[in-house]
Formats: C-alpha cells, structure tokens, sequence
C-alpha cells in the first residue's frame, strides 16, 4: 500500500470528474501536548467566544489556535520515569510514551454538553472503569474564593463500567443518556433535568450477568427498523420494548459480534445503502480485526454476515493495510459525499510497551472512505491521516474550525492532538497516484 499521510477524494464516480474536482485533502497535525492524561479528547467552546476548544484530561486548550491551555479540575498527578541511561525524573500526568512502563489515566472517554442548561458546555469525564463519573460544571469565566478556576463536579452514577461506554439518546426522550454497564447490568442513566446536580437515574434492560468493569463494547442504533433504539454489544443485541415504564428486560438477540475478546464503539449505520442498519466494530481491541456486519433477513429474522475489513495479515486487506488494537471508532462524512465514513487506528500501549499484539508498531489514525457498491458490497478504502499518535479509547471526528471539513482529535498516552482538515486542487494525475492501490 502507499502509505502517505494525505489522501484524495472525488465525490462521485471518477468517471464524470472534471478538473476542478480533483481535491487534494490533507491533516494539519497539532500537537497540544505530549503528556498522558487520559485515553479520549473531546470539543467545546468553553469561553462563548464562538471558537471550538479541546478537552482532554483536567485541561481545556482555547481555540483557534489551542496555545493556551487551562486547568479545570485539579492537575497534581506526577509520574517518575526511568530514562535510558537509568535515572529517574519525575513528569506531569501519567507513566505513557514519555515513560517505559503501562500505566493508566483517570479519564478513559470525554464528552460535552450543558448539562444545566445555563448556555456554557460542561464536560462530563467518563474515569477509570468501575468507578463513579463525573460532570464539571462551566463557572463561565468566574474564579474560585481561593483563585482557581477548577469547576464544581457533580456525581452521575456511581459505578459506570465498560471501556467503550456511550452518551447519546437511546430512550427518545431527546436527551442524552448515559449508556454503559454497572454492577452487572446493561443499561443507562438519565439524568433528572429538572434537577441536573442530583445523582442520575439507572435504568437496566438486562438481568444481571457477567458483566464487569472492563467488559468491552457497546453501542445503540435502530437495527430493526421500528424507531427505537436498540442496545447493541459484543455478543449480540437487546430489542427495545415499546413502552419503557417499569424498566422491563429487553428482548435479548443473540449474535456474534466480538464474543470472545469483545468489541469498542460498536457502529451501527446503514454501509451498503439497501435501507438495513448494519454494525461496524473491532473484532479484538487489543489484537487484530476490523469489521462490518451487514445486515440480513430470512423470513422475517434479523442476521449478520461478517465482513472483514482488516485482519491479523495485510493480506485481509484490499490495500495491504494491517494494524492492532483498533480500540476506538468514531462516525463521520469525511469527503462530503453525503455517506458516512469511518475513523479509527491503532490504540498505544492499551497495555504497555510488552502487552498485547505488536504494541510497538506504529501509531496509525486511518479514516476509512465508505465506497457503495451497485451490488450493494462495500470497499472501504483506507487513507491515512497520521503514524505516530493513534487512538485512545476514543477518537473523535469532528468539524472544529467550521470550514465544513471533519477534523481529527485523539487523546492518549501520546498526548492529545488535533489534526484539521485542510483542502487544495490538484490535476488527474496527481489524484490518481494518490489513490490507495489493491494489492
């Protein structure tokens, strides 16, 4: 495979390209620092100056330019570190690429929102697993009696287990939940809006199984088509009833997904466009196996065929491409041609310099271009964005600048990054030997 760090898109089909569609799309790799504070980085304008921030850890990093960086909640971690001629020095933050030992952050997923509605992004840190989570609430530029500016906290739940939990409206209520596992239940928390301080509601839609802290997997979508939102997870998927009074058990649809090393952010979206939700996941989040499960019928029942996207040899791949621990996923439109693509890439060090499969390859962040077929397959073609920052547990895609192209931001033991999106015309030729080439 041509392994570059741009990639080139022509919306439509090659054939009817004109010169003028040849557009050359590139990553502007932005470091904001190379400390480790945590596996996943998220947005916000924490200032109301109408710019995009970062948060990721106990720092928010103000936009456009994000040089500047504040404290929101206490940042007193220090780490020692053995250098490699044997002495020690002691770091900021957590043991991670700046160190030769695993280690792990108190925050494992981030995500923003006004939670009391007063107009000011709050974030909401999703910590270790099996501990409580966490909301910050934005105090809108005003210090504390004793000088600081760290932001009240508010308890959502006590355990949140899951290293893939989710936020988003899974009820329909129009509100995002919590979406997660804990004390051995599937389900999700929601909050008392009336009331955003107060501790959130749990809801299980499972009885109690084997579920722990460090279970992998879950994600919510439509997969039958009735308008309600689904649960989906590692081995197979819970049916949402119609009413949801009395927190009954949902209808449990057993299937394979991740089963025996669990999944990440289980993605479900129509890939092949032939109107079925499909499911997009790691196969092993800490070894090898990228795939898409599309969706069949017979008679009425709900399946899934696997396809295999990326795999254990480059041969798996169309284009040679061959990476693990693909431990986080995020959905966009990357090329603007109106079908969702897909970002992910490998997680450093999700268990240190000698864990896991091939921990010291490097970091890749790929996006995946969702290419529909009129036999209704799928290529998805792989480009990639960077090779030495990866993923967390969460990789997030998204417009940060507001010039309508999808920008890249990762937390992890590398640091936090942001990779804007940048655009430039370019002729036939140049598109073509930048295209991604099948083995």
């Amino acid at each position: 495979m041509n392994q570059h760090a741009i990639f080139l898109a022509c919306v439509g089909a090659v054939s009817t390209c004109t010169a003028a569609d040849y557009t050359l799309h590139s990553f502007k790799r932005i470091q904001l620092t190379d400390q480790f504070w945590c596996e996943g980085a998220y947005v916000g304008d924490f200032n109301r100056d109408g710019r995009l921030d970062v948060v990721g850890g106990p720092f928010w990093w103000q936009g456009p330019d994000f040089k500047t960086r504040h404290e929101f909640r206490p940042a007193t971690k220090t780490s020692t570190i053995k250098r490699a001629d044997g002495t020690q020095i002691t770091i900021a933050g957590y043991k991670g690429a700046l160190g030769n030992e695993n280690d792990y952050s108190d925050n494992f997923l981030t995500y923003v929102y006004d939670f009391n509605g007063d107009g000011w992004d709050d974030v909401l840190v999703y910590g270790f697993p099996g501990e409580k989570c966490l909301w910050y609430e934005n105090p809108r530029g005003r210090k504390n009696p004793d000088g600081t500016t760290h932001w009240p906290s508010h308890k959502t739940i006590d355990v949140l287990d899951n290293e893939s939990p989710t936020f988003g409206d899974i009820n329909g209520d129009g509100k995002p939940d919590i979406i997660c596992n804990s004390m051995g239940y599937l389900g999700y928390a929601t909050a008392d809006w009336a009331n955003p301080n107060q501790p959130w509601k749990w809801h299980s839609i499972s009885p109690k199984g084997s579920y722990h802290r460090y279970t992998h997997g879950i994600g919510f979508g439509d997969l039958n088509g009735d308008k309600r939102a689904d649960l989906i997870e590692a081995d197979g998927w819970w049916e949402q009833p119609a009413s949801l009074d009395g927190d009954p058990v949902w209808t449990r649809h057993v299937f394979p997904f991740a089963p025996k090393t669990g999944a990440a952010q289980m993605i479900p979206y129509d890939f092949n466009g032939d109107g079925r939700t499909d499911v997009l996941t790691t196969l092993a989040p800490h070894n090898f196996g990228i795939a898409w499960y599309e969706q069949t019928r017979a008679d009425g029942a709900i399946s899934f065929k696997q396809h295999l996207i990326v795999g254990r040899d480059s041969k798996d791949n169309k284009y040679g491409v061959k990476f693990s621990q693909a431990h986080a996923f995020d959905l966009a439109d990357m090329d603007g041609d109106g079908v969702q693509d897909f970002v992910t890439g490998k997680r450093f060090w999700a268990h240190g310099p000698n864990g896991d499969d091939e921990p010291n390859a490097p970091a890749v962040l790929y996006w995946f271009r969702t290419a529909r077929q009129p036999d209704k397959s799928v290529d998805f073609i792989p480009y990639l964005i960077d090779n030495d920052s990866g993923v967390g547990t969460q990789v997030l895609a998204k417009d940060i600048n507001g010039d309508r192209l999808v920008d890249v931001i990762v937390g992890n033991k590398k640091g936090v990054f942001v990779f804007l999106h940048e655009t430039k015309k370019v002729t036939r030729d140049e598109w073509d030997k930048a295209q991604p080439k099948p083995l």
